[in-house]
């Protein structure tokens, strides 16, 4: 049985910061619906937020996470975050080429009876891809 949290956003990117995954997940409802813009992924339930955050964690297992800022209005919370770490994995299509990342980004939470029930992350996937040192945008598939 889970317990609802005064603060599940909070919750959330502690987890997200100490690359707890289950940690982070204990703040999301069952039925979270999530789009992370820049990967082009959408998709309802906790194994699709799951699979991002199991991949950026593998992918840099030195990451680090700093919210700068968080606005709330009524359910809506927005936090705007740093994310960085050394890549130690493939990710998002770029081979592993132990690159530093240091990506600034916005998550957009809805909260509903302390749970987050909406996730919504945009970033620049060109500056993601620039700071992997991805030099041909037409061959960033991993072959």
């Amino acid at each position: 049985m889970r317990t609802t949290s005064t603060d599940p956003v909070a919750d959330f990117l502690t987890g997200f910061t100490n690359a707890d995954v289950d940690a982070a997940l204990a703040a999301v409802a069952d039925d979270v619906r999530v789009t992370f813009h820049g990967l082009g992924v959408r998709g309802t339930g906790t194994d699709s937020i799951r699979r991002v955050l199991e991949d950026i964690v593998t992918a840099f297992p030195d990451l680090r996470v700093t919210t700068k800022r968080v606005v709330r209005i009524g359910n809506v919370v927005t936090a705007e975050i740093k994310v960085e770490g050394t890549q130690a994995a493939d990710y998002a299509g770029a081979i592993n080429q132990e690159k530093h990342l240091d990506l600034d980004e916005a998550w957009r939470f809805e909260v509903r009876e302390g749970r987050i029930v909406a996730v919504d992350a945009y970033w620049c996937q060109q500056q993601l891809y620039r700071r992997l040192g991805v030099k041909r945008f037409d061959q960033i598939a991993i072959v």
